[in-house]
């Protein structure tokens, strides 16, 4: 009879080695001695003389059974049949071990903790691919934002550079239209003052013309008008004479110098300007001289009842 084999473990450690064979051995001096003590007990009884015994060994340690008395020899007539000796215990068998308890509590603890690491170790490469995940997506929707502005600025610049185009388009149509207007503005201008000249010589030409049929002038003369004209021989004087009470000139004038003013008159005697053509040398006596000139304001006319229309009169402090 083999021992029950105690339950083996996953992760417990191998059975010695050698256990087999012994429980073997034991099953079959086992045997043995069953069939020793069969035959022993099959045995007939014969008269004896001597006693003899025997000891008889087993695997398991056993208690000698109590010796045989000696009886007297029985009557010849009757041969009484002797007791078999009662057969000895069988062997009883080795006691099945138990598992270790403890054993396989540590082996379960060490399946626990194996499968509580298992699970960490899941749940942080969960979170891992999670995190990566989120880092991901973040970092395409930051490239996808920034594609977007980039995109937005592209065509903003775009935008204003078509603008600034169409505006500078317009500038341009604008100075050219404006120089377009210049130039026909000049070129009217140029007409007209080519079609004033023009005409300005068809009227001189045509009082020439007119003046040559009534002219008094010698066959010498150079001048266009019928008849010679100019201001009497003493009208210079009479304008000097008109202007002169005007000099105010508080200081004294070394010599005598002499300020000559180009003086221009309306038809009417008004005088309309006036300027110094050859100065005296003494500022002060310039500026009297003009301020005279502005104060007489209208020159009486000629003899002839004209005034003419540009005269240069000389004026002297000693005259």
């Amino acid at each position: 009879m083999s021992a029950k084999p105690a339950p083996h473990l996953e992760f417990a450690p191998p059975a010695p080695p050698g256990m087999g064979r012994a429980w073997g051995v034991a099953g079959a001096a086992h045997l043995a001695l069953f069939l020793a003590l069969g035959l022993a007990t099959a045995w007939k009884t014969q008269p004896q003389t001597l006693q003899a015994e025997a000891e008889l060994w087993s695997a398991v340690p056993q208690a000698a059974a109590p010796r045989l008395q000696e009886t007297p020899p029985p009557p010849p007539e009757t041969e009484p049949q002797r007791e078999p000796p009662k057969p000895s215990k069988p062997p009883q068998p080795a006691p099945e071990l138990e598992p270790d308890n403890s054993l396989r509590d540590a082996q379960i603890a060490l399946e626990k903790k194996k499968l509580e690491d298992l699970k960490k170790k899941e749940a942080a490469e969960r979170q891992r691919k999670a995190l990566e995940k989120k880092k991901k997506e973040a970092e395409e929707k930051a490239e996808k934002e920034k594609a977007a502005r980039d995109k937005a600025l592209k065509e903003k610049a775009a935008q204003e550079k078509k603008e600034q185009d169409k505006k500078k388009a317009a500038e341009n149509a604008k100075a050219d239209e404006k120089k377009r207007q210049q130039e026909q503005a000049q070129k009217a201008k140029q007409d007209k003052a080519d079609e004033a000249r023009a005409d300005a010589l068809r009227q001189e030409n045509l009082q020439r013309m007119q003046g040559m049929a009534g002219a008094s002038g010698g066959p010498n003369a150079t001048g266009t008008a019928l008849k010679s004209s100019g201001p009497s021989a003493s009208y210079a004087g009479r304008l000097v004479g008109r202007i002169k009470p005007n000099i105010t000139y508080p200081g004294e004038v070394v010599g005598n110098p002499r300020a000559e003013v180009e003086v221009r008159v309306a038809p009417d005697g008004t005088i309309t300007s006036r300027r110094i053509v050859q100065s005296s040398g003494n500022k002060a006596w310039d500026d009297a001289v003009l301020r005279a000139i502005d104060k007489t304001e209208i020159l009486p006319k000629d003899t002839d009842g004209r005034v003419p229309p540009l005269i240069v009169l000389g004026f002297r402090p000693l005259d």
